[in-house]
């Protein structure tokens, strides 16, 4: 299954480097609860594999925060991982 990486987990001034907010296409809170504990890969151009797990909801449109095992480029913003 296909997720879209839609940005950094953020503040007003922090960003935190590890964490990304992911459009797995719930349609509500309780549908992206049903992900909570899949891990995700995401493919860079060069071949490099960064993995990672779901852990929980954010917000209540249905997207969910994913946690890597190292951060991810800028340039993985819009594009998409695949959800195990």
């Amino acid at each position: 299954m296909k997720a879209k990486v839609i940005q950094f987990r953020r503040g007003r001034k922090t960003v935190t480097e590890k964490h990304f907010i992911l459009d797995v296409g719930a349609k509500n809170r309780v549908d992206a609860g049903k992900f909570i504990g899949k891990s995700v890969e995401w493919k860079s151009s060069s071949g490099k594999i960064f993995r990672g797990k779901i852990s929980s909801q954010h917000g209540n449109r249905g997207l969910v925060r994913a946690i890597f095992e190292k951060g991810l480029p800028g340039q993985s913003i819009g594009t998409y991982t695949e959800v195990k």
